[in-house]
């Protein structure tokens, strides 16, 4: 397939990196008795030669996800994010904010709000992008509303889930629908220069194993944090085709790894559920061919979700509270992020002989925690 132009840069120069066939549409989980099959459309991963930006090479399907509720981890990050953007000086006192921010939760405005620095719809002092860049087709024409938001001397803060993260942890479930680009520091910096933009801060953080947080205002000098996140990640290969093309390997080793785990962990006798039915569950259940035989049904905290399964495999969503009362079940974790949170939530599970199972990238027991 001919890729259509870089989102960004419009080139045709690049590399298709990863190739996970056909799947469902991953942000829209339809209900549970729907009996229509859903549509499935091509996922393909295309890393730019010239401006380095990771992409899909097409992505048909119509964002339609239930908001799902912030888990206790993004709001932490979201607390030391602000708390270090302040502490750089880049949060004026009773300044104005403009968000775009993402279904998947974690706004920044009631901790800025907290702080004095109020809505609006522009310009803006502080442009705050909250993993929404992710979502946006055209990744060029979002950057340039995003600056057209900004006041003369403003900030523009841009926080994404780091490809460099999904190198280092094998999360090639993270490329599905929904997510068109994937971002990177120095693809962002690049990015950024090219609409009249310079990078004067650079923060990472560990969520989702590598959250980056990058600070951009019209004239200024980057500070040493620019250059050494820059460095680490292009270290990694997040610029490098053959080192992301790991990713199409890593794939089909993930997806069997996790098939077999469940039937060996079924044939011994134990009852599987899932927990999260996050957008990055839909790719990994898909390819690895796991539906209801093998994990009877997926707890989620979103009421939204409830009644709703998971396209493509049909494994229905439910409310958490009745479905971890019926230990002893191996719950398998699909956001790792999640697991001091719902141990807490939910300690009739290890109390009742049943395990957290995390996949990163493949299923692992999580040890117990201590109790005293």
């Amino acid at each position: 397939m001919s890729p259509a132009p870089c989102r960004f840069c419009k080139s045709v120069r690049g590399e298709i990196v990863l190739d996970t066939g056909l799947q469902p549409a991953c942000d829209d989980f339809p209900p549970v008795d729907q009996v229509e099959v859903e549509a499935v459309h091509p996922v393909q991963l295309w890393l730019c030669a010239d401006c380095g930006l990771a992409q899909l090479v097409e992505d048909p399907t119509e964002p339609d996800e239930p908001r799902g509720v912030e888990p206790l981890a993004l709001v932490r990050q979201a607390e030391a994010a602000v708390a270090g953007v302040a502490a750089a000086g880049l949060l004026p006192a009773g300044g104005t904010v403009v968000e775009h921010g993402s279904p998947h939760g974690g706004s920044w405005l009631g901790l800025l709000a907290d702080r004095g620095i109020r809505e609006t719809t522009g310009p803006a002092d502080v442009v705050l992008d909250c993993f929404g860049l992710m979502h946006d087709a055209d990744t060029r024409e979002a950057l340039e509303r995003r600056v057209a938001e900004l006041a003369p001397d403003g900030v523009l803060l841009v926080q994404f889930h780091s490809l460099e993260a999904v190198l280092a942890m094998g999360q090639w479930n993270a490329v599905r629908h929904g997510h068109p680009v994937y971002l990177s520091t120095p693809a962002m910096t690049g990015m950024l220069a090219g609409v009249g933009l310079t990078v004067v801060h650079a923060w990472r953080f560990d969520l989702y194993g590598g959250t980056v947080l990058l600070a951009a205002r019209r004239s200024g000098i980057p500070d040493a944090s620019v250059a050494e996140l820059t460095a680490r990640e292009v270290a990694a290969g997040v610029l490098d085709p053959a080192v992301v093309r790991r990713l199409d390997a890593e794939a089909r080793t993930s997806a069997v790894s996790l098939r077999g785990w469940l039937e060996t962990a079924k044939a011994e006798g134990h009852r599987i559920v899932g927990y999260s039915a996050a957008s990055r569950a839909v790719p990994l259940l898909n390819v690895a061919g796991v539906g209801p035989d093998l994990m009877e049904a997926i707890g989620d905290a979103s009421t939204a979700k409830h009644g709703r399964r998971i396209p493509g495999v049909r494994i229905p969503i439910v409310d958490p509270v009745a479905l971890l009362s019926e230990g002893p079940l191996d719950v398998v974790l699909f956001v790792p992020d999640l697991l001091d949170e719902v141990r807490d939530r939910f300690p009739q599970v290890e109390r009742a002989g049943g395990r957290w199972v995390l996949f990163e990238p493949e299923p692992r027991v999580a040890l117990r925690k201590e109790t005293h």
